[in-house]
């Protein structure tokens, strides 16, 4: 694996530790608090820290995933060169472009 790979791996691991804790404390907060679906939604639409918050989450998600997902097709199937670089560079796309088009609607409503 190259460095920057390497680094992006290990620099969003770190991103996805705080936001994967900060969305499970939120949920239990939601959860023991009695709140519906409806609730958390009012409270979500239009709150641009929401929108920030998940927007980082998601765009962590799609690079870290990838990275790794292209370790184990190597090692597992000795998938190797551009055509596995493209592909995972498709998929991260793909992550981003359908989380990003999730947080947003939810802050727009």
């Amino acid at each position: 694996m190259s460095p920057l790979l390497y680094l992006a791996q290990r620099g969003t691991a770190a991103i996805l530790a705080l936001t994967v804790a900060v969305h499970l404390g939120t949920i239990l907060y939601a959860v023991r608090g009695g709140l519906t679906a409806g609730e958390i939604l009012g409270r979500t639409q239009g709150n641009l820290g929401f929108l920030i918050f998940y927007a980082v989450f998601v765009l962590a998600a799609a690079i870290h995933a990838p990275i790794g997902l292209r370790s184990v097709l190597r090692e597992w199937t000795g998938w190797r060169g551009r055509s596995l670089d493209l592909a995972m560079l498709a998929l991260s796309a793909l992550l981003a472009g359908l989380g990003l088009r999730a947080a947003l609607a939810v802050y727009l409503g």
